[in-house]
């Protein structure tokens, strides 16, 4: 079976050119699925049937996995057989009825707008961490972006004279503006802050760590919840905390919501409808 999900993954890279952390996803989530049958004598793709996904599925829930997640695995389990079946690799497509698990869509954390300035008014100019810090914490709200696509902005997708970033996913690609505060702060990150955090090295990451190497999301993800404990922000946030507040308070403000869908990267434009229906009273 391993085969046939490292052929799949081949299929997604070269036909149908999917982002990498889809691929690293379907990946990961195929090699556990093709355990869990490994386990029940099953090795050969031919040989797996609706009975036998169901089983896993089961299983997973009573591992105590979210529905989401499940949701998600399902969703790469569909795919693969699917991608089987259309090249005829198996006669029948056992994944074809199966259905995911009913998702309890949670309410994400929104911020007000005070405790926005509140958290982006932590990091100041004391030090180049808190250049940096800042220089991304008012990009991230100042565009909506995931924070995957904030790490992984290059040096050549900021345009400083015009004012906007360039966010590759895949083979598609958006342009997103920014203010005056998130590009003041990016220019005093640029300028100060960027040279000293490389120490000589080079790096085509618009933001590195401190060993001037790319940001990861968990480095990220710590700056976040520290200045947020600083600004003394009950909420539990996150770096996507930052992306739903962004959202909703352009919403509020009146801004149109395909406009909106454009800027979030949303392929279905009902996800950004989901904005509007939060309660918008801490706005």
């Amino acid at each position: 079976m391993i085969d046939e999900i490292n052929s799949f993954i081949t299929y997604l890279q070269e036909v149908k050119h999917t982002a990498k952390n889809t691929e690293v996803s379907y990946h990961r989530d195929l090699i556990q699925m093709a355990g869990f049958m490994e386990k029940m004598g099953i090795t050969h793709v031919e040989k797996v049937t609706k009975t036998s996904l169901n089983s896993y599925i089961l299983y997973l829930e009573k591992e105590g996995k979210a529905a989401s997640t499940i949701s998600r695995e399902l969703a790469s389990i569909k795919a693969f057989f699917n991608y089987l079946f259309k090249e005829r690799k198996i006669n029948r497509d056992p994944a074809e009825f199966l259905r995911a698990p009913k998702i309890e869509r949670r309410i994400p954390v929104i911020l007000t707008k005070e405790e926005i300035q509140a958290l982006l008014a932590q990091p100041g100019n004391a030090s180049v961490k808190e250049m940096r810090d800042k220089a991304m914490l008012e990009l991230l709200y100042a565009t909506g972006v995931r924070v995957s696509e904030l790490i992984s902005l290059k040096l050549e997708d900021v345009n400083m004279q015009i004012g906007y970033i360039t966010c590759h996913d895949g083979t598609r690609e958006r342009m997103i503006p920014f203010g005056k505060g998130a590009k003041q702060a990016l220019r005093v990150y640029l300028d100060e802050a960027r040279s000293s955090l490389l120490k000589g090295r080079t790096c085509e990451w618009l933001f590195t760590n401190c060993s001037g190497k790319q940001m990861s999301r968990q480095g990220f993800w710590k700056i976040v919840k520290g200045y947020g404990e600083q600004a003394g922000i009950e909420a539990d946030i996150t770096p996507h905390t930052l992306r739903h507040s962004f959202a909703v308070h352009l919403l509020s403000s009146g801004a149109n919501v395909q406009v909106v869908q454009t800027m979030l990267g949303h392929a279905d434009l009902t996800t950004t409808l989901a904005y509007q229906k939060i309660g918008l009273s801490k706005v």
